[in-house]
């Protein structure tokens, strides 16, 4: 969902079978269809996966390890509970300047139950690292998404940050089948300079996990074709649900899976446009509530990790059209996509405004992470 600014090309992918049709736009999503998921998790008596790991931060080393479906942190089974963080001040544009929004942000997410958030760059600062963990929070940091990067540099960010207690794990790509890593890579070569790296990062730090971010679902031939992913992270816009995500992925792989994308924009596009506010809480609240419900980590038949929303705040920057000292309304309907609406309005995906002010769609996080 975010869009690079160090490479804002919208390259066609020349071999994506997995790929729904790549978007015009260089946050593409996925278009799939929503789907009522009448499958109801069924609770079991398995007390290894009653409760969430603690989301405490804690002095000491921290032990990462994936068991099947789930993640052990400390040897417990890990919700993740988290949002994508890319903190972009009015007016500013790419980079994100975390160390500039932690002190704000780390309080307020913690104060809603976050225990984990997603990047699209790889936080360096480790003084920004020990004020996220200090709040109970841990981070998947991106360490590749550009394809114009050299490949050695997603280890030397893993350097910079390997052995810090915030950090669970890495990831390389975002929703690469349909942007190509950014620079219109095709699919089948994408798809191998990421395994390949994925294994470079495996032999440089094998204590986390290598993760992937995919638009929505992949094939079998995909996931045999990585074996050195160890978890799979999908962006996911249905609607105001996920429809068959998880029987799907329970079907296609064993392997432990978290929504890295999802939610709702708080912009109306239907009937002229509006702000709603309360559509966006409603889609959080019940997206929310489907991931909790096949949860790894409360369920021994569970299926998710947990959630990285999208977003914590409002970035003005993204409307390609405007100016990033205005909150645009431009957005892409491409045929899916979030409630009620169906169409994208990229400057407007934030859970707290970018003045930090925040909306019903924190609130009805809090109410499940926090209550």
């Amino acid at each position: 969902m975010l869009v690079l600014v160090l490479a804002a090309c919208d390259g066609t992918l020349a071999d994506d079978r997995d790929a729904a049709t790549p978007r015009n736009d260089a946050s593409s999503r996925a278009d799939a269809a929503v789907e009522d998921d009448d499958d109801a998790a069924i609770p079991i008596d398995d007390e290894d996966a009653s409760t969430p790991g603690s989301d405490s931060g804690t002095p000491g080393a921290r032990t990462v390890r994936v068991d099947g479906r789930r993640l052990l942190v400390d040897g417990a089974p890990y919700e993740i509970r988290g949002v994508c963080w890319n903190p972009v001040a009015r007016g500013r544009t790419q980079p994100a300047d975390f160390a500039g929004f932690v002190d704000t942000d780390a309080p307020l997410m913690r104060t809603a139950g976050i225990n984990t958030i997603r990047t699209y760059d790889a936080i360096t600062d480790t003084r920004v690292l020990d004020v996220l963990d200090a709040h109970g929070i841990a981070v998947f940091q991106t360490v590749y998404a550009w394809g114009g990067d050299a490949e050695s540099a997603a280890l030397d960010r893993v350097r910079a940050t390997m052995g810090h207690r915030a950090v669970l794990g890495w990831i390389v790509g975002n929703e690469w089948n349909y942007n190509g890593l950014y620079t219109g890579l095709p699919f089948d070569q994408t798809r191998d300079r990421l395994e390949r790296i994925a294994g470079m990062i495996q032999a440089l730090d094998p204590s986390r996990p290598v993760i992937t971010i995919y638009g929505e679902v992949p094939s079998a031939e995909t996931i045999a074709a990585m074996p050195s992913i160890d978890m799979w992270g999908l962006n996911v816009y249905r609607g105001a649900t996920f429809g068959d995500l998880f029987t799907r992925w329970a079907a296609l792989s064993g392997a432990p899976m978290f929504v890295s994308e999802y939610g709702a924009d708080a912009w109306d596009a239907r009937d002229g446009g509006r702000e709603n506010l309360a559509a966006q809480a409603e889609a959080t609240r019940l997206l929310t509530e489907e991931i909790l419900a096949s949860s790894t980590a409360r369920r021994g038949d569970g299926i998710v990790l947990g959630g990285t929303i999208f977003e914590w705040s409002d970035e003005w920057w993204k409307d390609q059209s405007g100016s990033p000292d205005v909150h645009d309304i431009g957005g892409i309907a491409p045929g899916g996509g979030p409630h009620p609406d169906r169409t994208f309005n990229e400057e407007w995906w934030g859970v707290v405004d970018i003045d930090r002010h925040t909306r019903p769609a924190y609130d009805a996080l809090r109410a499940l992470y926090a209550p």
